[in-house]
């Protein structure tokens, strides 16, 4: 574990990140800016951040478990979510915690080892409950002030990549980038 880790995060977080073998992710403003964009054809649009999508894969190589609650329901979500070979997808879910009881009990997990990423008022109640609750840079005030972590990256722009290499080097698994910097 290097220097910079210590530097930048509390042994609190990193004592959490350790235990983390589920990252769960919220969709909008997080995956994405959370802003919806429709054409005039009626076809909705997201944006979402490769280096994301990156952080995702390496995750998984790692065998750090990949999942998504998301409130609203997006073919787009579906269509992301397997080009990077998430699973579960959970989509039109404003009751999240709920969600997440029901993934515990398709998907056995110990809420320590739980870290979820959410921006908003229906993220509350499960980043209050899991191991290490997330906002990204973006998160509403009231997320912020009851998170574990907030990320520097806003979501859809970097965060979910903030937390995976911080889930990869707690957990000692930094070695995963050597083939991409060989």
């Amino acid at each position: 574990m290097s220097d910079a880790l210590h530097q930048r995060y509390s042994a609190e977080i990193i004592a959490a990140a350790k235990k983390i073998k589920w990252l769960l992710l919220d969709v909008d403003g997080v995956l994405t800016d959370g802003r919806l964009y429709y054409g005039n054809n009626g076809e909705e649009l997201k944006a979402f951040d490769i280096q994301d999508g990156l952080g995702i894969k390496l995750l998984q190589k790692a065998g750090i478990q990949v999942a998504i609650i998301t409130g609203r329901s997006s073919a787009l979500v579906d269509r992301r979510a397997k080009e990077l070979g998430i699973a579960p997808v959970v989509q039109g879910r404003e009751d999240k915690l709920t969600a997440l009881t029901e993934l515990q009990q398709s998907h056995p997990m110990a809420l320590e080892e739980i870290a979820y990423i959410g921006d908003d008022l229906p993220d509350l109640a499960v980043i209050c409950r899991v191991g290490l609750g997330i906002t990204p840079a973006n998160g509403r005030p009231q997320i912020v002030a009851r998170a574990a972590l907030q990320t520097t990256a806003a979501g859809g722009h970097g965060a979910v990549r903030e937390i995976a290499d911080l889930l990869l080097e707690a957990q000692g698994q930094s070695a995963i980038y050597d083939a991409y910097l060989s």
